[in-house]
């Protein structure tokens, strides 16, 4: 199993006539996820490599069966790109555009709350999704991803940081640990996906035997996750929080990462979720390694 994406996942790419939505769109198809259309308006009855490309949501929808969007489209088209998938029925949609100005995030998010509640957004400004071997929506380089083995232990990761999520990848496929899925939600202030909604997947799910998260500094997201591990998360964990030097005032990267008013500090942080059982570690590769003996542990 995995979590929100497995190999049975039928995937549109809205802007796939783009550059990134092109080059990102082809490489989840080599990857082997199933990529069984495009959305372009205007551009209707073309292909892109093999790919058709319809003109809105609805009708690629109707004509391949897709139950995922990969939107790649610019800041000032995305928010209308979201609530298109989510009225043409698509259940799971992966933004990984960035700049989208945080009120229309805002808007779009309880839009989505408020009139489609069965859809889950993840991002925007994320890296994307992959349950490796089966599928692959986003940004992600495939071939960083161990994948899981019909024994385990696995490992689950959830990520706040781009960057990061490569990393914490690459961290395990050194060790040669399986992962069931790793999710980046993405730094922005209003993310479509939460620590909190991962983490109880993860739980659930029964491929997944141990947990990695990695957060950052700004907002309280990591202090709620820590809140909703000590209660209800029973899987090993371990994690890593990036921005333990970043200067008080100053956003660091993400639209999400400012410390204000002495609250969203790292160290803040790694206390939560030292108090909720969870390893942390002082550096990426660190975190890597407490899952290695993790799982060494559950063997």
């Amino acid at each position: 199993m995995a979590i929100f994406v497995d190999e049975n996942t039928k995937v549109i790419v809205q802007g796939l006539t783009g550059g990134q939505g092109k080059f990102h769109g082809l490489r989840n198809r080599a990857y082997g996820t199933k990529v069984v259309g495009g959305v372009t308006p205007g551009k209707g009855g073309q292909d892109v490599e093999g790919v058709p490309v319809f003109d809105s949501v609805a009708a690629a929808v109707s004509a391949t069966g897709a139950d995922a969007s990969f939107i790649a489209v610019p800041p000032k088209a995305a928010s209308v790109a979201i609530l298109e998938a989510a009225a043409a029925g698509v259940g799971f949609i992966v933004c990984i555009t960035e700049g989208i100005p945080a009120q229309d995030e805002a808007k779009t998010f309880n839009t989505l709350v408020r009139d489609y509640p069965g859809v889950r957004l993840l991002g925007p400004n994320c890296p994307g999704i992959i349950s490796p071997g089966k599928c692959n929506i986003g940004i992600t380089a495939g071939e960083i991803a161990e994948l899981p083995s019909a024994k385990g232990p696995n490992v689950g990761i959830v990520s706040r940081s781009g960057t990061l999520t490569y990393q914490a990848l690459y961290e395990l496929k050194q060790q040669g640990i399986g992962v069931s899925t790793c999710v980046g939600i993405g730094g922005d202030p209003v993310p479509g996906t939460s620590f909190v909604d991962c983490l109880a997947e993860f739980q659930e799910d029964p491929e997944t035997h141990a947990i990695i998260m990695i957060g950052e500094i700004g907002g309280s997201a990591e202090e709620e996750a820590a809140d909703f591990i000590k209660a209800n998360v029973t899987k090993p964990m371990s994690a890593y929080i990036a921005g333990v030097t970043a200067p008080a005032g100053k956003k660091m990267g993400h639209a999400g990462a400012i410390v204000s008013g002495g609250k969203g500090t790292a160290q803040g942080k790694m206390d939560a979720l030292r108090a909720a059982g969870v390893r942390v570690g002082l550096n990426p590769t660190e975190a890597g390694s407490l899952m290695a003996e993790i799982v060494k542990g559950l063997k």
